[in-house]
């Protein structure tokens, strides 16, 4: 009988765990307390003069009550606050963080921290220096610091980073480097538990928490669009943007997606309403006006969805549908400037410009959808310059009348729908709504329509079709799926509904030109922002592409100061998402799984062998 002797080589090894560290060497028990009696802090700091003019917006002089940027911080703090103490286990608060609070807590901290800070050094370059300060200035700069130090001082698992390499030149070693300052820096915020299963509520009660969810977004969306200035807007991206990442690192956010799944048809019915109440928020037609187009430009990139994020179709030229739409309500609807002379009801003109932008659609895509990939985009790309130069040539002198050339079709009379008519003002219920308002509405109806279409498209056999030819065209062409069939009919409908927001549009903006469908164009909407609005807002989701267009609409006409770098701007955002979340700011499941594989493999292994 043999014995054999274990060496150390037959000994497994089991690779260690990623040690729990921090940015900041502090005890864990300090830095959380750190960071939340920060947040309070915070809180209390923006009930303090930050200045001792009113010349700097917001009136920042009184104590008392916050004022403008203030209360971005407060909200900030607030949420740290919040945090904090969910991390204490504190009852009644444990449920905000159902994930982790640590992470929500440094996401706060950095909202406020910026804010703040912002704030500070923006009323010292526009009033000239530091001097212009109160001291509450100076403490909101502070006990923000205070916080932000305690938040990043939290524990996280330390991911690996590169090792250095003798023969990298200085190029690869800022490379190096800088990679592994990210990776560190994001490693900080995916200290992420999994969401510890809720206890169910009685269906009533998820019904009223998605009603207060809705409530609180039509609150930060008109927030958002009655911000007066620049720098209100600004700061309100920063807040905004990072209380949600926060929320949805807290693990708030799935735990709301969870009941909205289960209450589907009571949350798409509330998110109309709530959109619907906008308007009684408002005392003129100011923002009605914005809100109108930012409806008009989401539909049409929900539409686009169909073909882009559904079926997996790059098309470049899909204002031109648009404009299709547009062009053939204009010339039925009245307008002394078309060569027909025709006046038909609205619903005729809009079943017309959504008929005829689907003919063209089918006329396109039959010779062109055998194509894939980089032809097809550049084929679309064709189609709708040609879209602009045609109606650019119809003008009576290049070719036949038709399109009125370069000058469009003009004074478009407003539309007048069993006696009511939509360019004058109406009272209800003493709130007087002006003409955008009243588009406003018609266009949420165009919209429900789009979305109804669109999920009910997705959920059937058609819809599994075009996820099958996204993923895999050959594979689908195995499996028996007619693929020309299945893109033609996306391509169809994909042009309806753009069609559908086309007619709306003309009788928005009275007039229809040639440079209004543009595959680049200072104003939304175009072809190259509707891409960037589905892909921004993530692909083959119902509200991405309404999140995504609101986004892209909204901040040109907030901040005036992007009007000529606006591309640049949204290609550096393009860049940005694609390297940090390519799924989009709305994940769809299946999207994240693929564009995360590496990071879900681990998990997925693990329990698999457990």
């Amino acid at each position: 009988m043999t014995t054999q002797t274990a060496t150390a080589a037959d000994t497994p090894i089991t690779p260690a765990a990623p040690a729990r560290t921090a940015f900041v060497n502090i005890p864990t028990g300090v830095a959380r307390a750190t960071a939340t009696g920060g947040g309070v802090l915070t809180v209390v700091s923006a009930f303090l003069a930050w200045t001792w003019t009113s010349a700097f917006p917001g009136d920042l002089t009184v104590y008392g009550y916050p004022g403008g940027l203030q209360w971005l911080v407060l909200v900030g703090g607030a949420l740290t606050t919040l945090f904090g103490l969910a991390s204490y286990g504190v009852k009644g608060l444990n449920w905000l963080a159902p994930a982790g609070a640590d992470a929500a807590i440094k996401l706060s901290a950095i909202a406020a921290f910026a804010t703040a800070w912002y704030t500070a050094l923006a009323i010292s370059a526009q009033l000239g220096g530091l001097v212009n300060l109160e001291p509450g200035g100076f403490v909101a700069m502070a006990v923000t610091l205070v916080a932000l130090i305690g938040a990043l001082a939290l524990p996280f698992e330390r991911p690996a980073t590169q090792p250095a390499d003798p023969e990298d030149g200085a190029w690869d070693d800022l490379k190096r480097e800088l990679s592994n300052f990210w990776t560190l820096f994001k490693g900080g915020f995916a200290a992420q538990r999994t969401p510890a299963p809720a206890r169910r509520l009685p269906g009533y009660a998820e019904i009223l928490i998605i009603a207060a969810v809705l409530a609180l977004g039509l609150l930060v969306f008109t927030y958002g669009i009655t911000t007066e200035y620049d720098e209100l807007f600004l700061g309100f991206l920063v807040t905004a943007g990072l209380g949600a990442a926060a929320l949805g690192k807290a693990g708030l956010v799935g735990r709301v997606a969870a009941l909205t799944a289960r209450h589907r048809n009571v949350t798409m019915v509330g998110a109309f309403v709530a959109a619907a109440a906008f308007p009684f928020t408002q005392s003129d037609d100011q923002y009605a006006t914005i809100g109108v187009n930012i409806l008009i430009f989401a539909t049409v990139a929900l539409g686009l969805n169909i073909v882009v994020g559904l079926a997996g179709l790059l098309d470049l030229g899909y204002v031109a549908f648009l404009g299709v739409g547009a062009y053939a309500a204009a010339m039925v609807s009245g307008s002394p400037s078309s060569p027909f002379g025709v006046h038909l009801p609205f619903w005729a003109a809009m079943l017309i410009g959504a008929a005829t932008s689907m003919v063209f659609g089918v006329l396109i895509g039959a010779p062109t959808l055998r194509l894939r990939g980089d032809y097809l985009a550049i084929v679309t790309l064709g189609f709708g310059e040609i879209f602009r130069i045609a109606v650019l040539n119809l003008d009576g002198t290049s070719g036949p009348d038709i399109t009125n050339g370069s000058n469009g079709i003009s004074s478009i009379p407003n539309l007048n729908i069993f006696g009511f008519d939509f360019g004058a003002e109406h009272s209800i219920a003493g709130f007087t709504l002006g003409r955008f308002a009243n588009y406003l509405f018609l266009m949420l109806l165009v919209t429900l329509i789009v979305v109804v279409v669109f999920r009910r498209s997705a959920e059937s056999r058609i819809g599994r079709a075009w996820v099958a030819i996204r993923e895999d065209e050959t594979a689908a062409l195995a499996m028996g799926i007619n693929g020309f069939r299945v893109k033609l009919i996306a391509f169809a409908l994909g042009a309806t509904l753009a069609g559908l927001a086309g007619a709306v549009q003309a009788h928005v903006t009275y007039t229809v030109t040639p440079e209004q469908y543009q595959f680049a164009h200072a104003v939304p909407p175009n072809s190259a922002f509707l891409l960037a609005a589905v892909v921004l807002g993530g692909m083959g989701t119902i509200s991405g592409p309404l999140i995504g267009g609101a986004l892209l609409f909204l901040i040109p006409a907030k901040l005036q100061f992007l009007a000529d770098y606006q591309l640049f701007a949204f290609g550096l955002a393009l860049i940005l998402l694609m390297r940090f979340r390519p799924e989009g700011i709305v994940a769809n499941r299946r999207n994240q799984l693929e564009f995360h594989e590496k990071d879900e493999a681990p998990a997925t292994l693990t329990k698999a062998g457990a």
